[in-house]
């Protein structure tokens, strides 16, 4: 839903001339955030996953709220670390380089270690760290939007070398196991998977160092909806499976990021031309998706609302139309056969859940249009 501070400042910024723009909502941010932990406050840690969004003011009004930031590369680390200096890091993530694993071993609080050979190589260095071992559990991910493949992590077959590997080497220090294996699941299944990985966790632990006081990473995959925008994730019953899972002396974590951000953002821009093209009317938008890629990423229909302005050029009414941009492709579509009451040239849009993989994901200078301008609210 539009708010009324975003629709004001999408009104004056087109009257300026600076869109396409990203409106970020701070005060929703805040809000969203501090009822995540509210519903969590007998459950897991709370990381924010910074891949989602690591715009420096998203960071800075999360910080009160998360327990710390998971990143997976040495940019996102070093990012992190300029706008967060004090805030606990996890690194993980595939294909981590031999610079990588040393400044995770300097900056990081935690590695996420995705194989034998890169715990072999953090070995190598003969410097302190803590880790988590990742593992991959094969199953049935039914409802999934994302499930995790063979990249990531290890397979319970494979991570049983790494026990050698730990014992050859005692300045590495086994805290737990991190488990992160499918995105776009509601409240339910992830508690179920939360146990799968859990029991599993446990079993694989018995007798190591950390045994006594495991912690295990649950990862994220909390739904958005896109489709509704309404429909979010339940926090409440979520924390409540979770801390019904819990045994004393564990550390659960878990690291989401897009369920965080998503509904704090916008990209808005506005109606350069409306034609009719075999039957079909389209809109073409100032912008595009080398600005906001994730509706060609998750192949849907980015949400929009509407902001009718005076104009002589061409409109069309009580019909279906799509959203396009400005690049040379095909795929440079916003919203596809969406009924409009009407849309004319000089109109603005509002395309809503624009605050997790958007501009970040986006191969920004194709054609070199102009970037987007980046604008914020409750300063």
């Amino acid at each position: 839903m539009l708010t009324e501070g975003v629709r004001l400042r999408a009104e004056e910024l087109a009257a300026e001339g600076k869109l396409p723009a990203y409106v970020y909502d701070l005060a929703a941010l805040r809000e969203h955030v501090a009822g995540i932990r509210e519903a969590l406050r007998d459950g897991p840690e709370l990381f924010y996953a910074a891949k989602a969004n690591p715009d420096p003011l998203i960071l800075t009004t999360l910080a009160p709220y998360v327990a710390g930031v998971e990143v997976a590369s040495g940019g996102e680390l070093a990012h992190v670390r300029r706008v967060l200096p004090e805030v606990p890091v996890a690194f993980g993530g595939p294909g981590k380089t031999d610079a990588e694993l040393a400044q995770a071993v300097a900056e990081a609080q935690r590695i996420h270690v995705e194989s034998p050979y890169e715990l072999e190589r953090l070995a190598a260095l003969r410097r302190e760290a803590d880790v988590l071992l990742r593992v991959n559990l094969a199953g049935e991910r039914r409802g999934a939007a994302l499930a995790m493949s063979g990249p990531f992590g290890m397979d319970p077959e494979t991570i049983e070398r790494c026990r050698g590997i730990l014992a050859r080497a005692p300045w590495i220090r086994l805290r737990g196991i991190h488990a992160h294996l499918a995105s776009g699941l509601d409240a339910d299944t992830l508690v179920r998977q939360a146990a799968e990985i859990m029991d599993w966790a446990r079993a694989w632990l018995h007798g190591t160092d950390c045994a006594d006081a495991p912690e295990i990473n649950l990862g994220g995959g909390m739904a958005v909806d896109y489709g509704d925008p309404g429909n979010r994730f339940d926090w409440a019953r979520y924390g409540r499976g979770i801390a019904a899972l819990a045994r004393p002396n564990e550390t659960l974590r878990i690291e989401p990021g897009r369920a965080i951000s998503v509904y704090a953002g916008w990209y808005v821009t506005d109606v350069l031309d409306v034609k009719k093209a075999h039957g079909r009317w389209y809109a073409i938008l100032r912008g595009g998706t080398q600005h906001i890629r994730t509706p060609v990423t998750k192949n849907h229909d980015q949400p929009f609302t509407l902001i009718p302005r005076d104009g002589d050029g061409p409109r069309a009414a009580d019909v279906p139309v799509t959203l396009v941009g400005q690049l040379c492709t095909p795929k440079d579509v916003f919203a596809r056969e969406i009924p409009v009451d009407r849309i004319a040239v000089g109109d603005v849009v509002a395309f809503a859940m624009a605050g997790a993989y958007a501009w970040n994901i986006s191969h920004h200078d194709f054609l070199m249009h102009p970037h987007p301008t980046f604008h914020y609210l409750d300063l």
